[in-house]
């Protein structure tokens, strides 16, 4: 519209501009339709259950962060039994609780052998260190004198060393019946028993209740990473086992050979073994360290050095021949992946946490590596990274490069 148009145009009517004003005030006082406000408060009272529930939860597993734990744990027992249960059960035809009871009972035995060995070590070992305390002080003092001119008061360590091997000798006498006079281990032991039982025992039965609730396709991505993750993992296990047995069998027969006696012998093997395979990276150092010392303290210099070339040597084989052949079933983790795990492991849960850990963290891995899509890598060489294309030309050579033609 031009200037002179808008100047000569007709003002509005006054009636009508108070119509249009009188309209524009109903609109505004015009309350909204009842069906907003309905959406708008079951919206609110939606979100305010949804809110309540998740703080129901969240208390109440705090309340039972105990009971979970032991589930957690039950379930890491269960999963590392699966395949030996498997196994008894399609090889022989027994039962699943039968095979697991039968692996319980097993677990027991070995369990009563550890403690009728060690608790007499124990008491042993504090008995020696008591005998030679007096002449090892002795030729320390010497060695002290003789080399750095200057003796080494040994009193106060004769008396804090005898006060220590007091303590052991008490808990060496005194330890089968903590063991099983306490009310609540032996309550945390039976809870985690009878849910690994039921859980190793009723498999199938739980891997049909969860898949009732998935499509076909789903139930068959579900059952194929489940199944393949369990075999891993329990392969990891078992090869772990076995690597325990040849470790403290042969160190068995080292301690022996430099003189070891056979009452020190036995719990230092189970000990080396165990320590060695079931704890990351430090486990070798701790498993070999305290049968090293050992031996030092009872046998001498000479047998200690051997036994620390005996594990020198076998560290190596173990790392390059032994553990490559038991593990080719089993999955094999990055380094890095291990070494976070079994610290998160320890951060999260404590000594039991880490013991966990690589198993927990082979089957993450298994899952997500038998899990989603993967795609061919795009090779290129280093020139063609150091220098980025630009996005024209990248998609120009990836395009050739896909095409059948390339």
């Amino acid at each position: 519209m031009s200037a002179d148009a808008a100047e000569h145009r007709e003002p509005m009517p006054p009636e009508v501009a108070r119509a249009a004003a009188d309209e524009a005030a109903r609109r505004a006082e015009e309350p909204a339709p009842a069906w907003i406000d309905a959406v708008v408060r079951r919206s609110m009272w939606r979100a305010v259950r949804i809110v309540l529930l998740v703080l129901l939860v969240l208390w109440a597993a705090f309340q039972m962060r105990h009971l979970l734990g032991l589930i957690v744990f039950a379930l890491f027992i269960a999963l590392a039994m699966m395949p030996g249960v498997t196994s008894l059960h399609r090889r022989y035809g027994m039962r699943r609780g039968a095979a697991v009871g039968l692996m319980y009972l097993a677990s027991v035995v070995v369990v009563v052998f550890m403690v009728s060995v060690l608790i007499p070590a124990i008491a042993r070992f504090a008995e020696s260190v008591r005998e030679n305390l007096p002449g090892w002080t002795s030729a320390l003092s010497e060695w002290s004198r003789s080399v750095l001119g200057v003796p080494i008061d040994t009193s106060s360590t004769n008396t804090g060393v005898d006060n220590v091997m007091q303590t052991l000798l008490g808990w060496a006498d005194n330890a089968f019946g903590i063991v099983t006079s306490g009310i609540g281990i032996v309550f945390d032991v039976f809870t985690v028993a009878t849910f690994a039982f039921y859980i190793a025992a009723q498999w199938p039965q739980i891997m049909h209740a969860l898949m009732t609730r998935m499509p076909p396709a789903r139930q068959r991505t579900f059952a194929w990473i489940a199944d393949t993750s369990i075999q891993q993992t329990g392969g990891y296990f078992y090869s772990r086992v076995l690597l325990m047995g040849v470790c403290g069998g042969l160190g068995f027969v080292v301690m022996l050979l430099v003189g070891l006696p056979l009452v020190y012998a036995i719990p230092l093997a189970l000990f080396m073994g165990f320590v060695s395979e079931f704890i990351p990276f430090i486990g070798t150092y701790l498993g070999a360290a305290l049968p090293i010392v050992i031996i030092l303290a009872v046998q001498g210099l000479v047998p200690a050095i051997i036994m620390l070339a005996w594990v020198i040597v076998y560290q190596q084989a173990e790392n390059y021949w032994l553990s490559p052949r038991f593990s080719s079933q089993s999955m094999e983790l990055n380094g890095a992946i291990a070494f976070g795990g079994a610290l998160a492991g320890g951060a999260i849960a404590g000594p039991l946490g880490a013991f966990m850990a690589l198993p927990i963290a082979a089957l993450i891995t298994a899952i997500v590596k038998n899990s989603g899509r993967t795609y061919e890598v795009v090779a290129i060489d280093a020139a063609s990274a150091a220098a980025p294309t630009p996005p024209g030309d990248g998609d120009a050579e990836a395009a050739t490069a896909s095409s059948p033609d390339a």
